[in-house]
């Protein structure tokens, strides 16, 4: 049953002569994302945090793709300066990058704080992307045509943004800082498909599908069996990563931007997602947050 219950895509476009990046690409939907797109030829680099579970990942990517040109490399999202020395290896060693996947994330997680004092859902998921994308940009504009594709979820629908309270110093619920951490990246996928109009470069957020990843390991034992009684209904991370690559690789897309996708269509999202008022207050908040200036 389980494979008829998604649509199913297939391309067969290839990627020779592309560097691409995967955030958080050593476990699920990552790397699965990594061994597609390096069967289809291009160089990729795996931004991961754990250098040791990474090696491991980097073995079986390049082992079931056939592609030996992939490469793994520290990322710390959160943690701004490990972002900024990620960057800045990447510009000084990378002559393009033609596909950011801001893939990583935290879900659901205890309170706790980044590196930088955020909190970790936000920080992670919205404010570490926003960071590493920021410092890539002028890399990714040379390297056109070039798509950013920031992975979301159907969960941004429960969420709002608290612009007074960003953190969720006052009250933290881990359900809600998630959401909003992931209608923060809808929000500015958008912004950033305005700023980046006539540029050549484009930009995508997709909901993956419930996928059975490291992702749960937050989950409560009731959460837990929940999930594994849904198991039917969830896909793997071979079906979780098919919206991700279609967001990459369709070549029907070259021309869209600022969309929201899901089992390789395009698809809605809240009316929350579409306040670009809100979306506008939140880039300047982030920029505000990260000591950064970006117009």
């Amino acid at each position: 049953i389980q494979t008829n219950m998604f649509r199913s895509w297939s391309s067969d476009a290839r990627l020779d002569g592309k560097t691409v990046i995967i955030t958080g690409a050593n476990t699920g939907i990552g790397k699965e994302t990594a061994i597609d797109l390096a069967k289809r030829g291009a160089r990729i680099i795996m931004a991961c945090r754990d250098m040791e579970k990474t090696d491991a990942a980097l073995k079986e990517v390049k082992d079931a793709s056939g592609n030996q040109d992939i490469v793994a490399r520290r990322l710390d999202l959160s943690d701004s300066k490990s972002i900024r020395e990620f960057a800045e290896n990447i510009n000084k060693e990378e002559k393009q990058v033609n596909i950011l996947i801001n893939n990583a994330g935290v879900m659901v997680c205890p309170y706790g704080k980044t590196a930088d004092g955020l909190e970790m859902q936000i920080g992670v998921n919205h404010m570490g992307h926003f960071l590493l994308t920021y410092l890539l940009l002028d890399l990714i504009k040379r390297s056109t045509p070039a798509r950013i594709i920031t992975v979301s979820s159907m969960a941004h629908q429960w969420g709002t943004i608290n612009l007074e309270d960003i953190n969720s110093e006052k009250n933290y619920d881990k359900q809600k800082a998630y959401s909003q951490s992931k209608l923060a990246n809808i929000l500015f996928t958008r912004s950033l498909a305005k700023r980046l109009e006539g540029t050549g470069v484009t930009a995508y957020a997709l909901h993956p599908g419930v996928v059975q990843t490291e992702l749960w390991r937050h989950l409560n034992k009731p959460q837990q069996a929940a999930m594994w009684l849904a198991k039917p209904f969830t896909k793997t991370s071979v079906q979780g990563a098919q919206t991700t690559i279609y967001c990459a690789v369709a070549p029907e897309l070259e021309t869209e931007s600022g969309k929201y996708y899901s089992d390789c269509a395009p698809a809605k999202c809240s009316q929350a997602a579409m306040d670009d008022e809100v979306g506008q207050r939140l880039w300047e908040l982030s920029c505000k947050m990260l000591s950064i200036t970006w117009e």
